[in-house]
């Protein structure tokens, strides 16, 4: 019998067997550690995560992360998945069906998730559950020993240097995009010693800045002044930040499909595009 229940007292160990079994097959295998710095940083809330049950086995789960997105009180599908031999029961939706009640309760507002466009049958679901696309995301990584390195000229009218996280809003003004969930600056605060923040500065005066994630390799979050770009700011300090990776591979998830100045950035540095994703959100 299935039985569908918060994750509040389900041990992390056990959520990481039940995750590594559902995603046993996916190209991207994550460790232990891995997985619980992850969901950290997109704030995993077990208390209104779920999952569905057979006995004391966690068959199937959806990790919710809560915080501000937009300005409203949010839920995020930190991810979903079944174990192979129960799909084709509908454990998701269940599951989805299940939590909304909770969710409403605790103030969320709105349901937010990303989901691979070729992964035609969730995207269905996700349709009939009532989620709408409204952004289209890109996915690069490229090996670490892959990955085209410029030769910058050292400007002497700009300098890099350490940024606080307190210092982030004076960089949001040169945006392109909205961060999504997993980079935006809530998810960066979870944890900012896990981050090297990198700013340049002309004059004491903000100009451009990378946020980049060591240990995962991530590429969180890069941006240049619309003023001083073609001057090699970007390209200096991602230089810079990748010099201190410390994954196997470095990526960038999630930069908006429709920004080319970006697209264009990261392929110069040999980062192919290597999937797609919809962002959808459901209203509560």
């Amino acid at each position: 019998m299935i039985t569908i229940k918060s994750l509040e007292n389900t041990t992390p160990d056990q959520i990481f067997e039940s995750f590594r079994s559902a995603f046993f097959d996916y190209e991207m295998q994550l460790s232990k550690t891995e997985l619980h710095a992850m969901i950290h940083r997109r704030g995993f809330n077990a208390s209104l995560s779920f999952g569905a049950f057979h006995g004391n086995d966690l068959v199937a789960f959806t990790l919710n992360g809560t915080g501000g997105y937009n300005g409203v009180k949010t839920a995020y599908d930190t991810g979903t998945g079944t174990i192979k031999a129960y799909r084709g029961q509908g454990l998701a939706s269940q599951i989805f069906t299940y939590s909304i009640p909770h969710l409403q309760g605790a103030g969320i507002k709105r349901y937010l998730l990303e989901v691979l466009q070729y992964n035609d049958k969730a995207i269905s679901v996700y349709t009939k559950l009532g989620f709408k696309v409204v952004r289209e995301f890109n996915y690069f990584s490229q090996k670490k020993e892959q990955i085209k390195t410029h030769k910058t000229i050292e400007k002497t009218d700009w300098t890099r240097e350490l940024i606080t996280i307190e210092k982030l809003n004076d960089f949001q003004k040169f945006w392109d995009f909205m961060p999504s969930w997993q980079n935006s600056i809530e998810a960066i605060s979870r944890k900012p010693d896990n981050f090297i923040m990198l700013g340049a500065l002309e004059n004491g005066e903000a100009m451009g800045y990378c946020i980049f994630e060591p240990d995962s390799g991530d590429i969180t979050q890069i941006a240049v002044d619309n003023n001083n770009r073609r001057r090699g700011v970007a390209t200096s300090l991602l230089c810079e930040v990748l010099k201190h990776n410390r994954h196997h591979q470095a990526k960038a998830i999630n930069t908006q499909m429709d920004c080319k100045s970006i697209t264009s950035f990261l392929e110069s540095f040999n980062f192919p595009i290597k999937g797609t994703q919809f962002e959808m959100i459901r209203n509560l």
